[in-house]
């Protein structure tokens, strides 16, 4: 399961200088895409201050001076009407960089909102958009741009717009590519988790883990759009003479090649370097980019129709109520017939080898899984039955109501932001303040969780924390909406046991503080013995047994949990063999008919994998229920044991 939230802020903004430091240093060690910089700096500065640094208007003629090489008196000389080179060099300059402004800047705002809707959104979306721009490029670009230069009386500005459009495609790709790879990190599911709008995650989370290959691929594109529009330019279009142009000076000086070969070298070659340098700088950058991360992607996961309302009465001092929840990925089930009730305020353990179903069971629950599950059941929380509500009620959920936590923090939290950028943005979002009251509640829940220092670590960024400190910080984020319910996937796992102590006792402390609820998924009974009330045992999808954590540990009554408690090593006698479960957990497709554990348990009849065994009561606790037809002789064989 993925953390709680991901989420720049507006408390404590990231410091881009930090952020981009290693980048800008390593594009420094490009001397020649330094070089190219430097290079188009200088020309776009000179173009811009045309109108001071120019000796001469650009269309003043002096028809004695014509075809003149260069001298103090016209340094790049003059053309065929004696106008000189040097003045409209700049100004044609100011043009031809304003309409490649116009095309980049046009294909540059498509390509990316379009790119991100259909790389982020996927589905129908993806399907228009990818069509959309297939149909573009099937269009001859050519074509598109006589019809418009036609239309708009050779307009230049309708002119780059309309290469801009036939250049969007590019971009579109680029960014769709690239925002497919990083929706599925594991910070952008957190943020989905949470509820946070579309909109808020495209622009904070993923926009700012792409911008590499965007940006190389319009310095590449600019490199294109100046070609064509040179072209455009010396055929006529776009700026008409006399106005200058570097394409139109071109065309001026092939005109006269054969009276003066110089007057082609100022337009020609200025064109020609200026393309070089975007190039390079678009290969420099190519080199410095941090590249794309590719994940598996997180989406909703489809909820077929069937009839609202719960299949088993719901308890109604429980908070959050599981009746009948399953799990299939195609025609693959991973999780059936799960059943479970969490009261409020209290904590409930679900406990299991790997490969039983837990994480996919809370991910059910939480609404995390992927488009391909299919999740059928009821999920009651609140009133509500979430599994069978509007996408949008499931949001106003998340992280208000159910929050979540994952055993690693530091893939759910954003390397691009601060903890206080991506707390505060939580906070910003769940109590709708800012500024100084931000800032205060940022620092109020990160010392809640018992960091020793909240200023300093709030100015730092993931890589800089610790794994405890790291896992403090997303518990802070799921407490940030004040939930209800937090689900905490073996939050101690990547630990040392000196910090998983830590952790365990501030989530007693917090539930003690706050009266949330606790789903805690563990592999570590010990964990359940100090922190929880209930506990389902899982094995193989399946819940085999659910009890209060006391009458489970004194009477368990299927033969799975009883081997789950035997297998203890601090049980071992010393100098033996550790104690071990024989066998390992069936993989989904592969589970025996009848009882899932069949296979490994010393107990197995025929009647056990004749069919489907249920979830039953034990007759001697109310809240007690073991999936086995054998608990009888298992609770004989127990007292005897005792006795």
């Amino acid at each position: 399961m993925t953390a709680v939230t991901v989420e720049a802020s507006l408390v404590d903004e990231p410091d881009p200088t930090r952020s981009r430091f290693r980048s800008v240093r390593e594009y420094l060690r490009k001397p020649l895409g330094v070089a190219a910089g430097v290079f188009l700096l200088l020309v776009v500065a000179a173009v811009s201050l045309a109108q001071v640094i120019v000796p001469y208007p650009p269309n003043e003629q002096d028809l004695g001076a014509a075809l003149s090489t260069p001298s103090a008196d016209h340094w790049l000389g003059t053309d065929r009407l004696g106008r000189d080179v040097l003045s409209r060099l700049l100004v044609g300059g100011q043009h031809s960089l304003l309409g490649l402004a116009q095309a980049l800047g046009v294909a540059l705002v498509l390509g990316v909102v379009l790119g991100l809707c259909a790389g982020y959104l996927g589905r129908v979306v993806d399907n228009v958009i990818s069509r959309a721009t297939e149909v573009i490029m099937a269009v001859p670009g050519i074509i598109a741009m006589l019809m418009v230069y036609a239309l708009t009386d050779n307009n230049a500005a309708a002119g780059m717009v309309t290469v801009g459009i036939n250049s969007a495609p590019t971009i579109v790709r680029v960014t769709r590519s690239a925002a497919r790879s990083v929706r599925g990190e594991v910070f952008v599911a957190a943020s989905e988790v949470i509820g946070m709008g579309r909109t808020k995650i495209m622009i904070k989370h993923i926009l700012p883990n792409i911008w590499g290959p965007i940006i190389v691929n319009a310095a590449v594109l600019a490199a294109v759009i100046l070609g064509v529009q040179g072209g455009l330019n010396y055929i006529g279009l776009g700026i008409t003479p006399p106005d200058p142009s570097w394409g139109g000076m071109v065309s001026d000086a092939q005109q006269v090649l054969a009276q003066e070969p110089w007057l082609i070298l100022p337009s020609g070659l200025l064109l020609t370097l200026v393309i070089m340098a975007f190039l390079l700088v678009a290969d420099a950058l190519r080199d410095t980019s941090s590249g794309n991360r590719s994940r598996p992607t997180t989406t909703a996961a489809r909820r077929p129709d069937e009839p609202s309302g719960p299949a088993l009465p719901v308890s109604e001092t429980a908070v959050l109520s599981v009746r009948g929840l399953a799990v299939t990925f195609g025609e693959l089930q991973v999780v059936k017939d799960v059943n479970f009730d969490l009261a409020g305020g209290g904590a409930l353990a679900i406990v299991g080898e790997s490969g039983c179903g837990k994480s996919v069971t809370a991910s059910a629950v939480l609404g995390s899984l992927g488009r391909s599950a299919t999740v059928t059941g009821h999920v009651q929380f609140d009133g509500v039955d979430l599994n069978h509500a509007p996408d949008r009620v499931r949001a106003a959920v998340r992280g208000t109501g159910i929050a979540y936590i994952s055993q690693d923090p530091m893939v759910a939290l954003d390397p691009c932001f601060t903890v206080a950028g991506q707390l505060g943005e939580l906070v910003g979002r769940h109590d709708r303040i800012r500024g100084a009251q931000r800032r205060q509640r940022v620092l109020e829940l990160l010392g809640q969780v018992g960091l020793p220092d909240p200023e300093d670590t709030a100015r730092r960024y993931p890589h800089q924390l610790s794994g405890g400190m790291a896992q403090r910080v997303a518990i802070a984020c799921a407490l940030a909406g004040r939930p209800r319910v937090l689900v905490a996937d073996e939050p101690t796992t990547a630990l040392d046991v000196t910090i998983q102590g830590e952790i365990l006792g501030l989530l007693r402390r917090l539930q003690e503080q706050t009266g949330m609820a606790i789903v805690l998924i563990t592999h570590d009974l010990g964990v359940v013995a100090d922190l929880c009330q209930s506990v389902a045992v899982m094995y193989a999808g399946e819940i085999v047994e659910f009890a209060e954590v006391q009458e489970l540990f004194a009477r368990p009554r299927h033969p799975y949990t009883r081997a789950l408690l035997g297998a203890n090593p601090m049980l071992a006698p010393r100098g033996e063999r550790l104690p071990a479960i024989p066998g390992t957990v069936p993989a989904p497709g592969a589970w025996p008919s009848g009882c899932h554990f069949a296979d490994r348990c010393s107990y197995t009849t025929d009647s056990c994998v004749s069919e489907a065994v249920g979830l039953t009561q034990v007759m001697e606790a109310e809240d007690h229920h073991v999936r086995c037809i054998r608990q009888h002789d298992i609770a004989a064989q127990l007292e005897g044991q005792l006795r």
